[in-house]
């Protein structure tokens, strides 16, 4: 059998969500929740690879919101009193199921909290990107950046210097935090259009990934499909992601994070539990909020569950990533019947599918690597940077507009839930640009204003916003930040314009607003048409 890669790539990403204001705020606890099941359960087990010697590769984008927010003192401070009362409620129900079915998982659990709040505060001294940037100086991970708020690009091309800014202070946020560039990209939402890898190239991205799509209806038929990258014109590389490595892990219902032994999601204490019991570790205005501890496994599509069992979970780990491989190694068996060269099979997730959404998916995923060193000879486990190292010569052709949204582009976006977001932000955009180029000299103060007017643009440009009215869950939330960030912009302009500042207000939106601290005005300068068309 001809040997193959493998390429996962994990994307993390959550909206930036800040609020010192509000000392319990409903939405930060989305940070919280990723930190406690996916963000620590994978660094946990990348770092036990580590020590068996494993030479494992994984690709991992860090959007700029999320790095921002790992790296804030205020939540690192509030999500450690968060985790302490996780662990106080822990300790609580090891008390409370003593004497019944659910007593092996509450102390698990307990265990599982405690080895958490380590591997927090003392490992890694509440900062986790030193874990990511440290797994990266071992060359197990290659870590990317994504686009600054999340910007749906596509949506924004029609005034580059938006996009320009986007991905400008990205790779800003990256460099200061990794000491170098980023390799690569993770476009929000896999949006890609023309002009964006012009703009990608400008800041020194070698490689950004498109949903199938992209590269298999790209403006010259791709040789090996999506097996092997493509090449912009910009010589910009593109990978195309593999449909059936990703709906083998991702999907639910065909998937196997469906699997009757894993655990469920939808029963949580928080909401199964008295009111009086659970009180105190929900929200304080009564909300009743996931708590992250489950006693029952997925069982089937009926109502009733039945409890969940840890040993059989972990079991089945073990069973599927056997089965994934057994998979890939026959597809990568097909594929070198069908190249002259070694295929690269582009598996990418939503992190937050590992630990979150499949409790036991940080587990899959060690399992997987493991198995690949001991077991499965014909596959190797690569970045999408080692792979152009080895095949640096490769099919140059225009990727197809895409994302990997319903049904492959732009509707989840650009819907009759949020389509009036967009004309706010291309007037903003205007308005920026014509701030920066009136005001090239500008200090102290009046610099701080027109700073903080870029921060309220890009963060209103966040395709979380966008996203979440589509879905409708929270839609109230992502209404009024879309239209705070407007609001606050446009205060800041008129300020500006009319040079009548108010230094209360600008600093009230500094401490709240604090993302990119040394935000770099010049990318949002006009660019003079020196991106390609939006018809290529």
């Amino acid at each position: 059998m001809g040997k193959g890669y493998l390429c996962f790539v994990l994307h993390a990403h959550l909206p930036f969500v800040r609020h010192p204001e509000h000392e319990h705020f409903l939405e930060e606890r989305w940070l919280y929740e990723a930190i406690t099941e996916t963000y620590l359960p994978l660094i946990d087990a990348f770092d036990e690879l580590v020590e068996e010697n494993i030479p494992f590769r994984v690709t991992i984008s860090i959007s700029p919101p999320l790095l921002t927010m790992l790296t804030d003192e205020l939540l690192q401070e509030r999500y450690l009193r968060h985790l302490n009362k996780l662990i106080e409620l822990a300790e609580k129900e090891t008390v409370r199921t003593r004497d019944t079915v659910f007593y092996p998982t509450a102390l698990m659990y307990r265990d599982r909290l405690y080895r958490i709040r380590y591997l927090f505060a003392e490992k890694y001294h509440r900062n986790i990107i030193s874990a990511f940037k440290k797994l990266q100086d071992y060359e197990r991970l290659e870590v990317i950046t994504c686009a600054g708020t999340h910007g749906f690009l596509p949506l924004l091309i029609n005034q580059p210097e938006a996009v320009r800014a986007q991905v400008g202070v990205a790779v800003d946020l990256y460099t200061a935090h990794f000491g170098h560039k980023p390799p690569g990209i993770w476009l929000p939402e896999c949006a890609y259009t023309y002009g964006v890898d012009n703009i990608l190239k400008e800041f020194g991205i070698k490689y950004f990934f498109t949903d199938t799509h992209g590269v298999l209806f790209a403006s010259h038929r791709p040789k090996y499909g999506i097996y092997a990258p493509i090449f912009c014109p910009t010589g910009v590389a593109v990978f195309g992601r593999d449909v059936e490595s990703s709906k083998q892990v991702w999907s639910s219902n065909e998937g196997y994070p469906g699997d009757y032994d894993y655990r469920e999601y939808y029963r949580d204490i928080g909401h199964d539990l008295p009111y009086d019991y659970i009180h105190p570790y929900i929200h304080p205005d009564g909300i009743r909020v996931n708590t992250g501890i489950k006693y029952f496994r997925v069982t089937g599509k009926e109502g009733n569950k039945e409890p969940y069992c840890r040993e059989n979970a972990l079991r089945k780990t073990e069973i599927h990533a056997s089965n994934f491989l057994f998979n890939r190694e026959h597809q990568i068996a097909h594929l070198n019947s069908l190249m002259d060269r070694e295929p690269i099979i582009i598996a990418p997730y939503d992190a937050e599918l590992f630990g979150h959404w499949w409790f036991e998916g940080p587990d899959w995923l060690k399992n997987v690597l493991r198995k690949i060193y001991y077991d499965f000879p014909n596959i190797a486990t690569v970045t999408p940077q080692d792979y152009l190292k080895k095949y640096p010569c490769n099919q140059v052709a225009r990727p197809c507009p895409s994302t990997w949204g319903n049904n492959g582009y732009n509707e989840v976006w650009l819907s009759r839930e949020n389509d009036w977001v967009y004309r706010h932000l291309h007037i903003m955009a205007s308005k920026m640009t014509e701030l920066v180029e009136t005001n090239p000299y500008a200090s102290g103060v009046r610099l701080r204003a027109i700073k903080q007017a870029a921060r309220e643009l890009l963060l209103a440009q966040s395709s979380d916003w966008a996203f979440i009215m589509f879905t409708g869950t929270m839609v109230d939330y992502a209404i009024r930040r879309t239209k705070q960030h407007v609001h606050n912009f446009l205060q800041l302009y008129q300020q500006i314009k009319s040079n009548s500042l108010d230094e209360g207000m600008l600093g009230d939106l500094e401490y709240k607003n604090n993302i990119f601290p040394d935000i770099n005005l010049n990318y949002f300068k006009n660019m003079n048409g020196q991106v390609y068309s939006a018809t290529g």
